[in-house]
């Protein structure tokens, strides 16, 4: 049986089905994932229930691993996950919810803001792959924003004014906008800001889209007010509800977006209850602005 896919999304985003997730993934199915993720840029695979070893084999078809290693604040001696997963949950190696005040937990808060995955790395992510094992009994979704049809929709001179500018990124950035400031000296050279363009194109449909995040926290050649203030108008620009898809995770759903296309941020939920996801993540093909 043939993939297929519906749209759910307002401008974007599909429910794809006719695909088991969890059996190798032929030629012919990898294209028509990569063909539906330049087009709707979202892909939602419903109750597929994947084990870690088949999300893995699954991400492998398409592409090459970015490893999760130095990007949060949880010790690397009590990981859950290896480094080929990227533990985006609330829960410690026992598996048991993070106190309120863990530091880690805090800082995990930031993946409430608007982002894309990665962007403070010299070579950002391509797909990401996030697997729900155990969802919360209310809140917890997970909200994708269209940044092609944001672009589409900017007036002429913004477009203008947008066209080659270079941000830095950094998590740094993006945690202080939650009044997070607990980092080492350590901490602080590694989430040093990386640079990337304002405006992307992709590489096989040609469209245009802002490339945001609430890492960007400055704007080459711009005092840093002047940059906030335009980046703050272009984020509520772009996060208006008709750019907007909101996914009700159910178990074993696995959802794929593409971060040079969309921006996305998790829903609060109850601090005390589990809420087990496990993404992992297509490399980016190269740096967007030459280091």
């Amino acid at each position: 049986m043939a993939m297929t896919i519906r749209q759910i999304g307002p401008c974007f985003a599909g429910e794809a089905v006719g695909i088991d997730l969890s059996q190798p993934l032929s030629r012919q199915d990898a294209a028509s994932i990569h063909a539906g993720m330049d087009e709707y840029a979202v892909l939602v695979f419903r109750e597929q229930a994947l084990a870690d070893d088949q999300q893995l084999a699954f991400t492998e078809c398409l592409g090459a691993i970015e490893h999760a290693i130095g990007t949060s604040l949880r010790d690397p001696g009590k990981n859950r996950l290896p480094t080929t997963f990227a533990d985006v949950s609330n829960l410690d190696r026992q598996n048991k919810p993070l106190a309120r005040d863990d530091r880690s937990r805090l800082f995990a808060i930031g993946n409430q803001l608007w982002h894309s995955d990665s962007s403070f790395k010299p070579t950002p992510a391509k797909y990401s792959l996030l697997n729900a094992h155990s969802i919360p009994s209310k809140g917890g979704n997970t909200e994708f924003a269209d940044m092609r049809a944001a672009y589409d929709a900017l007036d002429d001179e913004t477009k203008a004014q947008a066209e080659g500018l270079i941000c830095e990124h950094s998590q740094i950035h993006s945690r202080g906008k939650i009044g997070f400031t607990d980092f080492t000296d350590e901490e602080r050279e590694r989430f040093e800001p990386v640079r990337q363009v304002l405006v992307r194109t992709h590489p096989v449909t040609g469209r245009r889209s802002l490339y945001l995040s609430s890492h960007a926290g400055g704007i080459d050649g711009w005092p840093v007010p002047e940059a906030n203030i335009f980046l703050r108008d272009l984020n509520e620009h772009a996060t208006q509800r008709h750019f907007v898809y909101a996914h009700e995770w159910r178990l074993g759903d696995l959802v794929i977006w593409d971060n040079r296309q969309v921006m996305h941020r998790a829903r609060p939920f109850p601090a005390e209850e589990p809420r087990d996801m496990r993404r992992t993540t297509l490399a980016g093909d190269g740096p967007t602005v030459p280091i």
